[in-house]
């Protein structure tokens, strides 16, 4: 037994046992995290990106870090590189100092009597400003392909910046017969140096509104209407009026917000709507985006090139499997068929599509353009009826089913920062990353998906961000069911050439997408932005119905490769 005076007297050794205990219990826990830090990559330094010139109505102080992405620093340098983009030194302060589409031209570079199918030729596109000044800086955005209207053929070329006002273009010769060289001005550098600054900047150019619904007095329903966007960064991006109701997404992290309504709680968040566009160009700025200065053909070569048969054995092509490689080119049409340099592609007649998702879950989330796979599906894999899910045919979800063969097809849109024209339940609209957390994969599962037009309205670090996100879920897919089929659907070329909706800020999207599953074994990129670049048909946020043909018999040779 202890007695009072044994308690007393050992009562200062007790306390000292119990403080070196914890503070050994302290020291171990900080040691063992520090080397879980390490082990698996966890860098906490922060990474500032480049400091850009204040744009209008900027409300966010903070800067966005790599560990904010959910990327190591060394990632943010890659992806940073890979964004690379000349720019001019400073802005300019009139028209006549920008690049000119009728001043600037093309030429051939010792253009031969014939070819052989299989060589190349050479273009330069040399720059000028509206005085006819050579262009003595890069970063313009020229679009180049090689054509034939007769046989329905085409081939892009890759536009190469030397950076000092010239650009080289790499053209192969695939096809037998006659081609000609065109050429076009989608954005002045200038331009490009004003997309950047907005892109960089908070400025709002989309709206969004928030239908609050909810039971009002004597058993009626109310509804408010209220401004939401996205929160983006620790101080936000966005402020509205009596600010802000937060809707995070538990799993994603990513924060929804909307001006608190005046008579209803937050969580009554019901629907959805994508509402007006806002520019934030001045005068000058609108000047230098004119519509006659955008997309426009500039003169050049217009010298046919006559292109003979090879006699060469050709090479045997690879069947479509996860891990090739995209050449440029990727392919070429020819009699408006999409030949693969890729893979083995095949064309599958209808009865071909059925057997080939036969006993096929294919889930397609995404956008319109992955809706259109959806349609074109249900329209020619015979006996696909449609569900009646009560839902709107252009908001989803969608879900088509063929009993015979066992087949289920599923489409839905993916989460805000949505752009609908319609009234959509906000429930429907699911980020990527969850809905693939979802899917228990195998090798009855094709899984796929786009994210890239919605988000050409928001920052570039919240794109890393969300697909960082999509990628872990991607990981973690195929760690479980590893048979599971899993196909990323490029940007496609966005007919829109403005502010809002411009091709270059597709192609930077695209350029991230590319360069985060990089290395992730599994993952097949379907690369379509140069299938909408060089068909003769014009540029269209959603391609034509012979431009969806030859991507889902692209994506059906991945399904079922020979």
């Amino acid at each position: 037994m202890i007695t009072p005076s044994t308690k007393t007297s050992n009562a200062p050794i007790c306390r000292l046992r119990q403080y070196v205990l914890l503070l050994t219990c302290f020291l171990w826990t900080s040691f063992c995290l520090a080397l879980w830090a390490l082990n698996y990559g966890i860098h906490m330094k922060s990474v500032q990106l480049p400091k850009h010139k204040p744009a209008p109505r900027n409300n966010s102080s903070s800067v966005i870090s790599a560990f904010d992405m959910g990327i190591s620093d060394e990632e943010w340098e890659r992806l940073q590189t890979a964004l690379d983009w000349p720019f001019p030194d400073q802005e300019i302060t009139h028209l006549n100092q920008s690049t000119s589409p009728v001043h600037s031209t093309f030429s051939i570079v010792g253009l031969k009597e014939s070819y052989k199918v299989g060589e190349k030729i050479s273009v330069t596109i040399t720059a000028r400003d509206h005085q006819k000044k050579l262009k003595t800086y890069g970063g313009d955005f020229f679009k180049a392909r090689l054509f034939n209207l007769e046989l329905k053929a085409s081939v892009y070329g890759e536009v190469v910046d030397l950076r000092n006002g010239t650009y080289s273009v790499a053209f192969l010769l695939p096809w037998e017969g006659q081609a000609q060289v065109f050429v076009r001005l989608e954005h002045s550098s200038e331009v490009v140096q004003i997309l950047k600054k907005y892109w960089d900047s908070s400025f709002p150019r989309t709206h969004f509104n928030g239908f609050f619904e909810g039971s009002g007095p004597n058993k009626s329903r109310i509804r408010e209407v209220v401004e939401c966007n996205l929160k983006w960064g620790p101080d936000g991006s966005w402020k509205k009026g009596d600010c802000c109701c937060e809707h995070k997404d538990i799993r994603t992290g990513t924060v929804w917000q909307c001006q608190r309504p005046k008579n209803l709680s937050c969580d009554k968040l019901v629907h959805h709507l994508g509402t007006h566009l806002e520019s934030p160009l001045n005068l000058l700025e609108q000047q230098i985006f004119a519509t006659k200065l955008t997309n426009v053909a500039i003169n050049g070569d217009k010298k046919v090139i006559n292109v003979l048969p090879n006699t060469a054995a050709n090479d045997t092509m690879k069947k479509c499997r996860s891990g090739l490689t995209t050449p440029v080119p990727a392919g070429f049409y020819l009699k408006d068929v999409w030949k693969s340099f890729v893979c083995n592609t095949q064309q599958f007649s209808h009865a071909q599509k059925a057997n080939c998702l036969k006993n096929k879950i294919v889930y397609i989330i995404g956008d319109s353009t992955t809706r259109q796979w959806f349609e074109y599906l249900e329209k020619t894999v015979p006996g696909m009826k449609r569900m009646n899910l009560h839902t709107h045919p252009q908001g989803g979800p969608l879900m088509a089913v063929e009993l015979k063969n066992n087949i289920i097809i599923h489409w839905r849109a993916h989460g805000v920062p949505m752009r609908f024209g319609i009234v959509v339940p906000i429930i429907d609209l699911h980020y990527i990353s969850n809905d693939i957390d979802d899917i228990a994969g195998g090798s009855h599962a094709v899984v796929v998906f786009t994210y890239c037009a919605h988000l050409v309205f928001h920052p570039i670090t919240f794109y890393v961000y969300e697909v960082a996100k999509i990628r872990r879920s991607v990981i973690a897919l195929l760690s479980r069911a590893p048979e599971t089929t899993v196909v990323i659907k490029s940007a496609n070329t966005a007919g829109l050439k403005n502010i809002f909706l411009s091709d270059w800020y597709m192609l930077q999207l695209d350029k991230v997408m590319r360069e985060m599953f990089r290395d992730i074994e599994g993952v097949v990129v379907l690369d379509v932005w140069q299938m909408t670049s060089c068909h003769y048909l014009r540029e269209h946020i959603h391609p034509g119905p012979v431009i969806i043909a030859n991507e889902i018999d692209m994506l059906l040779s991945y399904v079922c490769p020979a």
